[in-house]
């Protein structure tokens, strides 16, 4: 008799013990989606060459709790005009930026600076896109120019693939006013590395501007 209780002692010992340790598991699987890295599938090709539709890239949300978006850098967030939707794009214009479009080019004053210089986009962009970055409707081929002054808080996004890419120059309240800035407590991390497939693993890095 003893011997029956002690072997049952044992098994909802162990039982509590499996179930206690998958509670944990699963807690610290949160947390690390919530705070530290996810997984992200990207969906459509407004970021051709860059990333391209179905491929999963893994997020690193830690990278803007300790810091700020920096320019250049590919993230994913929640757009102005559809904040039940998640977008990726790059980011280009900095809080205090000016950044104009036009002749097909991105120009950029950076806060405090007095002139503004052409991006050097070549980097990224492949002979689709370079040189063919035009205002709303992306690929309407319109080389005016359009200017946007980015406030405080805010970024100004653009895809890579940008005759074909909603972004900033297209995001519009429901009453058609633009909203072309989103704000950064809305960006929700940076793309780190894509995952699959396999034959596509890198790390993504921001590039040089050399502003």
């Amino acid at each position: 008799m003893r011997q029956m209780k002690l072997q049952k002692h044992g098994f909802w010992y162990h039982l509590l013990d499996v179930l206690f340790n998958i509670v944990v598991i699963v807690a610290i699987v949160a947390a690390i989606r919530t705070f530290l890295v996810s997984p992200f599938q990207v969906e459509g090709s407004s970021m051709v060459d860059t990333l391209s539709d179905k491929e999963y890239i893994i997020i690193n949300k830690f990278a803007y709790l300790l810091g700020q978006p920096g320019r250049g850098d590919v993230v994913v967030f929640r757009p102005p005009s559809d904040m039940k939707k998640y977008y990726v794009k790059r980011v280009i214009g900095m809080p205090g930026d000016t950044v104009t479009i036009k002749d097909g080019y991105v120009f950029l004053k950076k806060a405090g600076e007095k002139e503004s210089q052409k991006l050097d986009e070549s980097g990224y962009l492949n002979p689709h896109n370079l040189g063919h970055t035009f205002r709303h409707p992306p690929s309407s081929g319109d080389r005016t120019a359009a200017t946007y002054e980015v406030p405080a808080g805010e970024y100004f996004l653009l895809g890579d693939n940008r005759q074909g890419s909603l972004d900033s120059r297209s995001f519009t309240a429901e009453n058609g006013k633009p909203i072309p800035f989103v704000a950064e407590n809305e960006i929700k991390g940076r793309v780190w590395f894509i995952a699959l497939p396999i034959t596509k693993i890198h790390a993504l890095e921001a590039p040089e501007y050399g502003l």
